[in-house]
């Protein structure tokens, strides 16, 4: 538990605070403009790209056979994420918490996917190493899904209350609402399939795609 508390805590420094994930582009197109509306796409975010792709991950990687499973898991996450800015982000997200990880938590699986990260076979992602290090922990699969969405929603808040702004207050508030759609998000992954690993909204992706070419930012995704 503390160990996935330490890896989830908002202060590892992975540079998350610098990713908006694509709700930039909904606030340059003044739809996200204040708590209310960055909750509605916060809870669009959760059901969506959390759920069919970092929950499905975490429970496929989670109950992986073999390292084999994980590393391919890593290459479909990689070809699934059409928007370069969000690619390329997970995988220096993930890279980075994937060496916090091996230091602090290590074991077999983690230091494979480090080697193969570093000689450029692998890209990481950040819910793949938070499974892993769940895994090498013995903590439950749903824990390990609900923590990981949780982090995300803090920094996504975060960096809300930056980018809107937001007073803290209504971060906060925001934050409290999001617990229930992660639990939401947390059950229904349980019943998801390999097969729907990646069926996210194509507006999402469309908004991911167009902040790469906005003429004025705050974040690099």
């Amino acid at each position: 538990m503390l160990a996935m508390a330490q890896l989830t805590d908002s202060a590892v420094p992975t540079g998350a605070f610098s990713h908006s994930l694509g709700f930039e582009t909904y606030l340059s197109r003044e739809e996200v403009d204040s708590a209310a509306s960055f909750a509605e796409w916060l809870r669009m975010f959760v059901a969506q790209q959390l759920t069919f792709t970092d929950a499905l991950a975490i429970r496929l990687a989670h109950g992986a056979a073999g390292f084999e499973e994980v590393a391919d898991l890593d290459d479909l996450l990689t070809a699934q994420a059409l928007p370069r800015q969000v690619r390329e982000g997970q995988a220096t997200m993930g890279q980075r918490l994937l060496s916090i990880a091996a230091e602090n938590v290590p074991g077999p699986w983690l230091d494979d996917y480090r080697a193969r990260v570093a000689s450029g076979r692998l890209h990481a992602h950040p819910a793949l190493v938070l499974a892993v290090v769940g895994r090498n922990v013995g903590q439950q699969v749903d824990d390990v899904v609900a923590q990981h969405l949780f982090a995300t929603v803090v920094s996504l808040t975060q960096n809300a209350v930056r980018g809107i702004p937001l007073g803290q207050n209504a971060g906060q508030r925001v934050q409290g609402m999001a617990r229930t759609w992660v639990l939401t998000a947390v059950e229904r992954s349980a019943r998801l399939t390999r097969e729907d690993l990646g069926a996210i909204s194509p507006g999402l992706e469309i908004a991911q795609m167009q902040h790469e070419r906005q003429r004025a930012r705050l974040f690099m995704s």
